[in-house]
This record gives structure tokens, C-alpha cells and sequence, in this order.
């Protein structure tokens, strides 16, 4: 079984970021920033984890106010460098764990926690920020990330107790997957700051130094704490150290913490934690126990004939071709499509396979392969099909045959207001 290794909580200020870039190494003023990284550094090379789950929050690059969640997880294979306005750094893509991950997922939405997932999404400095300092990665990074973003941005936002909550939710799942890993948990953001308003450049340290004790003797009493109080103490986006509650959640209840810093260079203290377990506590209910209940949900469906869940995995495997489909949204993508589908396949890296099932219009191959039917209806409707097209060939009927099966003989499709793609659509008919 995987095995948690131990905790880290790490400021993700792009302060960080920036002085490794400068290569401020050696002036008086960040010093302090590589010094005191320096246990974490040697922690994490000594440890070797294969596996970092890292919880941050997106700063509104790739997570907007148009689709906001309250919990994010990280379920693809890359995952690239965000561009932030100035450029994206000139790091290497981050690697997933994408069957880690879709363990995590279902361990965590079987103890009623709601989660969206995202694959192929830029990540910005509350990810690569102190990540670039941490490990080396001139070529490649040396251990695979699970990235799960938390909505502290917009309230309202998960609470502390909530927090912690799914952390300890999270300690069952990692060990209970069946693989030989080594998972080190990372919880980011805070301490004390506020980056808004007439309250702007707020800190309190005192509070920095009791948050971070409690944390490692009593992280219950800290998760009563509302999202307000922890604003008056801490400022308003100091509120992010809930995500450090996660991470202690997800650690044993007796931890010691083996190294501890914290420098005040300007906004945002940089400080940084190491905790180990020192207890192992038992779970009450049993392993085959909590895998019945995790894999209660889809039990016996893969004895439905010809019915092909959309599951993570599915959605990892076939992300490339549904992206592209999905893209036919895109008046310039569509135009492109028909006008030179091959060039729009290279642009995209399909594999041969991908492309022959496109060419072909093979709905059927295209779901056993893993795209999602509302793709192939996108499909449809960009080349002038049917829906009931679409469904005859995937019963492997012809039109004229499925449609006896149906209470009335009709066409349609999802063309919109593009009428050269409704030939099909005759006056009676």
C-alpha cells in the first residue's frame, strides 16, 4: 500500500519564485529565503517520495470566476506552467499520477466530498513558486505531482473545518491504494497577509508563530476558527492556511515537527514546515470494508453490455481527442477542421489511431476508445450527421432500421443556426 512519508507546509508567494529566477542567492536581503528552504531541500532528496500531493490555491489564472470550485483535483498526466502576464517561467511541465489520483478521487467522492477535476491546466505561482526551489528540475522533475486546487479566493469558500476534514478523508484514501509509493502531502499559502485594500501589507506575526505550534499539537482547536477571525488575525488572504489544516489533517494525529522557519522580507512571510508522523493510527472501518463502499456506486455496471462509463481513467486516456472535438466549439477551429483536417490533426499531435477513427467517422471505435458521446454530436454537427445517424452506427443498425425502434421517425441534431449543415432536415420528413 502507498505510504505518507510525511507533511510539508510551504508560503507560495511568487517572492520565491522571483529570487530563484534573479538568483538572489547570495544578497543580504533573500538569503534567508534559500536558507531557510534548506532542511526542506535536503528533507525531500532524503526521502525521494514518488508521489508530491500538493494543495494551493490558483491566484485566478487557470481557475477564473467563471467556473469556480470550492476543490480541484489535478487528475491528468502534465501539467504546465501558468503564463501570469509576464510570461510563463521557463520551467518543465510538472508529471502527474493520474491512477493515484482517480483512487483519490473515488475515495474522496465516497466520503461525500464534491470535487471537479482538471487535466492539462497551466499552473501558477501557488504551484511552481516554491515547488522550483524545493526540488531540481533542469530537465524533468524528480517526483510526480497530484496538483488539488482549493477556492480560498471567493467566498463562499471551504471552511477550516471542512478543510481538515477532507484531509483526514485523504490519509485513507492515499493508504489504502494498492501500490508501493512513497506520498509526502504539501499544504501551501498564508501566513499573515492581506494584498487588498486600505488593510493592504497586514501582518501578525504573533499569530504566524501560535498557528504554526498549534498545528503540529492541536490542529482540532484551530478548525473552529471561522473564515472571518482567521481574516482579523491573519488579514484576509492569511485565511489560505486552511490548506495547511488540510495537510495536517491528512497526517497522523502525534506528528513532530523536525524543522520550522519564517522570514518577513516584505507582504508575505516566507515559512516553511516539516512534520513526521509518530503514531499510526488504526482506521475503524477495515480496508475491504472502506473499498466496498468506495467502489460501492459503479458495483456491477461493467456487466451492462455495450455501456461504457466516462471515468477518469477513460478521460486521461482519450484527453488529446475530446480536447480536439471539443475545440469545434470554435468558429476558427471548425472552419480550420473542414478546410484542412489534416493539418488541424498534426496541429493537435493525434496519434494515426485517433485520426483514422475521425476520418472515418467511426462513432462507435471513438467510444470504446474514451470520447465522451457529447463530443461525437459536436462531431455531427460540424460534418452535417444526425444524432439518430450517430446512434444507428453505434448500435451497428442502419438509419432506417433504428428508427423503427423509435416512437417517432425524426431528425435533429445540435447544428444551431448553421443551416448547411441541416440538408438532412426535409420538409416532411
Amino acid at each position: 500500500m502507498a505510504t505518507i512519508v510525511g507533511g510539508i507546509a510551504t508560503s507560495h508567494t511568487p517572492t520565491i519564485g522571483f529570487a530563484l529566477d534573479a538568483k538572489k542567492q547570495n544578497d543580504p536581503v533573500w538569503a534567508p529565503i534559500f536558507k531557510g528552504y534548506e532542511p526542506v531541500v535536503n528533507w525531500l532528496k532524503d526521502k525521494a517520495p514518488d508521489v508530491i500531493f500538493y494543495i494551493f490555491n490558483d491566484h485566478m489564472t487557470s481557475f477564473f470566476m467563471d467556473h469556480y470550485s470550492h476543490f480541484a483535483l489535478g487528475v491528468g498526466e502534465n501539467f504546465p506552467v501558468a503564463d501570469e502576464g509576464g510570461g510563463a517561467r521557463n520551467l518543465p511541465p510538472l508529471k502527474g499520477h493520474p491512477a493515484l489520483a482517480e483512487h483519490i478521487a473515488k475515495c474522496l467522492v465516497a466520503d461525500e466530498f464534491d470535487l471537479s477535476f482538471f487535466q492539462e491546466k497551466g499552473l501558477d505561482h501557488g504551484c511552481y513558486s516554491p515547488l522550483s526551489l524545493l526540488l531540481p528540475h533542469e530537465k524533468e522533475w524528480p517526483v510526480k505531482v497530484i496538483p488539488f486546487q482549493v477556492g480560498v479566493l471567493m467566498a463562499p469558500s471551504p471552511s477550516a473545518k471542512r478543510c481538515y476534514k477532507l484531509g483526514k478523508a485523504l490519509r485513507r484514501a492515499i493508504q489504502s491504494y494498492p501500490g508501493n509509493l512513497k506520498v509526502v502531502v504539501a499544504g501551501t499559502g498564508g501566513l499573515s497577509h492581506q494584498v487588498h485594500g486600505e488593510r493592504c501589507g497586514f501582518n501578525n506575526t504573533p499569530w504566524d508563530m501560535e498557528f504554526m505550534d498549534r498545528l503540529g499539537t492541536d490542529p482540532e482547536g484551530l478548525t473552529d476558527i471561522t473564515i472571518a477571525e482567521l481574516a482579523k488575525l491573519g488579514g484576509m488572504e492569511g485565511a489560505e492556511v486552511v490548506m495547511w489544516l488540510m495537510m495536517r489533517g491528512a497526517l497522523s494525529e502525534k506528528v513532530e515537527k523536525i524543522h520550522q522557519t519564517y522570514y518577513l522580507p516584505s507582504m508575505t512571510p516566507i515559512a516553511s514546515l516539516i512534520f513526521e508522523e509518530r503514531s499510526n493510527e488504526k482506521p475503524a472501518e477495515s480496508d475491504a470494508a472502506y473499498m466496498e463502499r468506495v467502489d460501492h456506486q459503479l458495483k456491477g455496471i461493467e456487466k451492462l453490455e455495450g455501456t461504457y462509463p466516462f471515468t477518469l481513467g477513460r478521460s486521461v486516456k482519450a484527453f488529446r481527442l475530446n480536447d480536439f472535438l471539443h475545440r469545434l466549439i470554435e468558429p476558427k477551429h471548425r472552419e480550420y477542421f473542414l478546410n484542412n483536417q489534416e493539418a488541424c490533426f498534426n496541429d493537435f499531435a493525434l496519434t494515426d489511431e485517433e485520426k483514422d477513427m475521425v476520418r472515418r467517422r467511426d462513432w462507435r471505435a471513438m467510444i470504446h476508445y474514451g470520447v465522451i458521446f457529447f463530443m461525437l454530436e459536436k462531431l455531427g454537427a460540424v460534418v452535417g450527421t444526425t444524432n439518430l445517424h450517430i446512434y444507428s452506427a453505434m448500435k451497428g443498425m442502419s438509419l432506417e432500421d433504428f428508427q423503427k425502434t423509435r416512437n417517432a421517425q425524426v431528425l435533429y441534431s445540435v447544428a444551431g443556426k448553421d443551416e448547411s449543415k441541416k440538408t438532412w432536415d426535409k420538409p416532411g420528413k
